[in-house]
């Protein structure tokens, strides 16, 4: 169950990672900070991705939020489950990376399948043991 603790507060560091490195990169723009001409452009190519992905941040990750917290309240977790919770975050923190500095969709589409099955995983575990 301590693994499921950890996986959430991974992601719960993550965003708050996302959340800095999106403030750093809107510094520019919003309070007139000056960088090199290069930094700037690269923070107005990259800010809207960085900013498209923390959305994506609080959609699919909910239905991980809430099949763990029913795993820790009803003390039903297995390997299986805490293995899966692990791929989740480490799919969670490449999808950033592939969304924010590749243009690959194929190759994003395959890792949020990962996360996407690491899920789904997770909830049949859950739903598995409750019979």
């Amino acid at each position: 169950m301590n693994m499921l603790y950890a996986a959430m507060f991974a992601h719960v560091m993550w965003v708050f990672f996302l959340y800095g490195w999106l403030t750093l990169y809107r510094m520019p723009a919003i309070w007139g900070i000056k960088f090199s001409a290069s930094f700037q452009q690269h923070c107005k190519l990259v800010e809207p991705k960085i900013s498209a992905n923390l959305r994506n941040q609080f959609e699919w990750p909910l239905l991980f939020y809430v099949v763990c917290l029913l795993a820790i309240f009803s003390g039903s977790t297995s390997m299986l489950f805490e293995v899966s919770s692990i791929v989740f975050i480490l799919g969670r923190i490449g999808h950033s990376v592939i969304q924010i500095y590749h243009s690959s969709i194929r190759l994003r589409g395959i890792v949020f399948c990962i996360n996407f099955i690491a899920v789904l995983v997770m909830w049949c575990a859950f739903m598995l043991q409750q019979f």
